[in-house]
């Protein structure tokens, strides 16, 4: 077994350890969400923590892990009786994103099940998670039914596994620690509201620290045993302040002025629900414990409110998350704290945080540690905001008139530029689908084979059996039981009778935006509600579990402004920063947008495309594809678009074009396309009628598109 790398020998990331190490002292607190970049220590942080937990006892020999003095009555193991127990050290178990169902939950042997009658339970990560920590790298990119999985077993503490009325539970309460990169995607709220408390990592910038980074992780690398040799002491001091703030837990007292302190933050905050103000409670009350002392004081208040409401008060996924530090302080002031009746004890001094023979301990491995983490810390920073895109060069002159402060030219040649404007308020649009049935990943988009979802046949099964059709399979067995020598009650079931239940739910697709930001588009109020439409679809593309990808066009060129990905976020933030000028050359985005959706075929094959296309339908330049084709522009973007209706790919036009009179070119590049086209104004969910059912009936030949998809 490889040497851990140690918790107190990791560098900085003060908020991160202090969020590990208060779930240590009060398990209650309800786990910690981890985001940040890549490299900065958070895997290595968690990882570290369970050598720092106390050991737990067990009965010997449950493979549930249950505890000696209480054993779960509903052991699957049991039952047990109250005894001696064997201590063993706490467990850290890793899901990894890619796991079964049957991985985290356990697996029950259906055939015995149904032949002998026997639960037959085989536990999965739950179980061995069970007074442990379960810990989730990636957690954003989990699977949805996997994610709902994780759900039930937090809110009940227990996992249920239901086979065909075939039912085996156990206790399953853990600490719940999760890492994830917010430019991968975010979390479902349902999710992120089960994190007790959460923090945000960022690499250090400066040089002395990040060379002690460099200098931790290379020692830790030559010789593993030896590094945390040295570390042991200071691993030693931490693990017994952990077990003594346990054991002071109880005596913590969380008087009325520090319940009134913690009630105004989440109200003063517009925090949903309670159970922020029950994690602050808490977390102020774990705080407290660490530092030594059995009064909560303000200053515990305030910083269980920087760890616990920064992803609760979020309204949508574009919301950064993070809080006013001044708004905090202010309302905190408004409630001072009681007064005690007796002195209260004094605080211990803070333990130093030296390296074993060197000078003081300011870095760790990828970004992270030191020693005992004081109470006192900073508030997680906000991430960074990602930078925009830099506009392409555009020689040509606008094919419109442009409003009347445009931006000067930043270099000789390239077409005026309009200032990036703000996008208007977004609205609840109605779900566009793909047409025909996909085995794409889980999600709430388009019809799919999935593996969860409504039952609509049977089949036999390829590889290990999961869903057990248990109509089918009776109904296979039954004609053979004469000749197999059946006799008495049991159904005599061989393992060619099995019969896996097919099922049908959502897949999540891959919708790709492909936005005019020509001269055109660039009127002020136009262009705000373009990006307010965009934004609107972008936020039922985030409810709905797909990826999305960004393409604009202007001047000459189409530019691909964010590639393929599941952070929704990142694309919102790439569309509030797009500029506008230039003229229009619409046959290049198209063609852009059949070079990504032919790259990302190759990478996913199973995911299938929808094509939103967002302009008013001219096109004035030819733009990259002048010197390989002839014709006119609007020519050239018509072949462009009938060269995507022909590959099978859904598309959806988005009209911009407003005003009295009206051109007509948007319909005509979706009868190219093979898809509806919908006005702004026609977008909105409560005047988008029919809608759906255009997008499902105008693509031409949705077997063949079914068909190449499947193969």
């Amino acid at each position: 077994m490889s040497t851990p790398y140690p918790f107190t020998a990791v560098v900085g990331q003060t908020d991160l350890r202090l969020a590990l190490l208060l779930n240590a002292v009060s398990p209650a607190v309800g786990g910690v969400l981890v985001r940040g970049e890549k490299g900065t220590a958070k895997s290595t942080a968690v990882r570290a923590l369970s050598a720092l937990l106390p050991q737990v006892d067990v009965v010997p020999g449950c493979r549930f892990s249950c505890a000696p003095a209480a054993p779960d009555p509903a052991c699957p193991d049991g039952p047990h009786e109250p005894g001696e127990g064997t201590a063993r050290p706490a467990r850290m178990v890793e899901l990894p994103v890619g796991a079964s169902e049957d991985r985290l939950v356990g697996a029950l042997d259906i055939e015995r099940a149904l032949a002998e009658g026997v639960k037959a339970f085989e536990p999965g990560l739950l179980a061995d998670a069970h007074r442990g920590i379960l810990y989730v790298d990636e957690v954003n990119l989990l699977h949805d039914h996997l994610i709902d999985l994780l759900l039930d077993a937090a809110a009940m503490g227990a996992s249920y596994v239901e086979r065909e009325g075939v039912s085996v539970r156990h206790a399953a309460r853990f600490l719940l620690v999760g890492t994830m990169n917010p430019e991968e995607g975010e979390l479902r709220p349902q999710l992120l509201d089960r994190f007790g408390l959460t923090v945000e990592v960022a690499a250090s910038r400066e040089p002395a620290q990040r060379v002690e980074v460099v200098r931790r992780r290379l020692a830790y690398e030559d010789d593993p045993a030896g590094f945390a040799t040295r570390w042991a002491g200071d691993e030693a001091d931490v693990r017994a302040r952990v077990v003594a703030a346990r054991a002071l837990l109880p005596e913590v007292r969380l008087g009325d002025a520090s319940l009134l302190q913690i009630a105004a933050t989440c109200a003063g905050f517009e925090v949903d629900g309670m159970r922020a103000d029950i994690v602050m409670a808490r977390t102020a009350t774990a705080l407290a414990a660490w530092a030594g002392r059995i009064d909560v004081r303000k200053e515990d208040v305030r910083q269980a409110a920087l760890l616990a409401l920064p992803h609760r008060r979020r309204r949508n996924p574009f919301d950064a998350p993070g809080l006013d530090e001044d708004k905090l302080d202010e309302i905190l002031d408004r409630f001072p704290d009681e007064e005690p009746d007796t002195e209260p004890e004094p605080e211990p001094e803070p333990d130093p945080d030296p390296e074993p023979g060197g000078p003081d301990d300011d870095g760790g491995p990828d970004g992270g540690g030191g020693g005992p983490v004081p109470p006192q810390g900073g508030g997680p920073e906000a991430p960074e905001t990602p930078e925009a895109p830099e506009a392409p060069d555009a020689p040509d002159a606008p094919d419109a008139p442009q409003s009347p402060e445009p931006q000067p030219a930043s270099r000789e040649g390239a077409a005026p530029e309009q200032a990036a404007v703000r996008a208007a308020e977004p609205f609840r649009t109605r779900m566009l689908s793909v047409p025909g049935l996909g085995e794409g990943a889980s999600g709430r988009r388009s019809r799919a084979r999935t593996a969860h979802g409504r039952t609509t046949g049977a089949q036999r099964p390829r590889g290990q059996l999961t869903k057990l059709h248990l109509a089918a399979t009776v109904q296979a067995a039954a004609p053979h039981q004469k000749a197999r020598g059946r006799s008495g009650r049991g159904l005599v079931v061989r393992k060619d009778d099995l019969r896996q239940a097919t099922r049908e739910g959502r897949e999540g697709n891959l919708v790709l935006f492909v936005v005019d930001a020509s001269g055109s588009m660039a009127a002020r109020q136009r262009m705000s509600a373009v990006k307010g439409a965009v934004l609107s679809l972008l936020l039922d593309a985030y409810q709905r579990r797909d990826k999305v990808g960004l393409i604009t066009f202007r001047g000459a060129a189409a530019e691909l402004a964010l590639p393929p990905t599941s952070s929704v976020d990142a694309a919102a933030s790439r569309l509030e920063q797009l500029p506008t000028g230039g003229r229009t050359p619409l046959a290049a985005g198209l063609l852009k947008a059949h070079e990504v959706l032919r790259i990302e075929r190759l990478r996913d094959p199973s995911r299938r495309p929808l094509l939103v296309v967002v302009t008013d339908g001219r096109a004035t330049s030819a733009g990259s594809v002048g010197g390989r084709a002839d014709g006119s522009p609007r020519e050239l973007a018509g072949r462009s678009a009938r060269l995507l209706q022909a590959e099978g790919v859904a598309s959806v036009v988005v009209d911009c074009e407003s005003g009295p009179v009206r051109l007509g070119l948007a319909g005509v590049l979706a009868a190219d396309l093979g898809g509806p086209a919908v006005t702004l104004d026609g977008l909105r969910a409560d005047s988008l009628a029919g809608l759906v059912k255009d997008v499902r009936t105008a693509v031409t030949s949705p077997s063949h598109h079914t068909t190449r998809r499947a193969a």
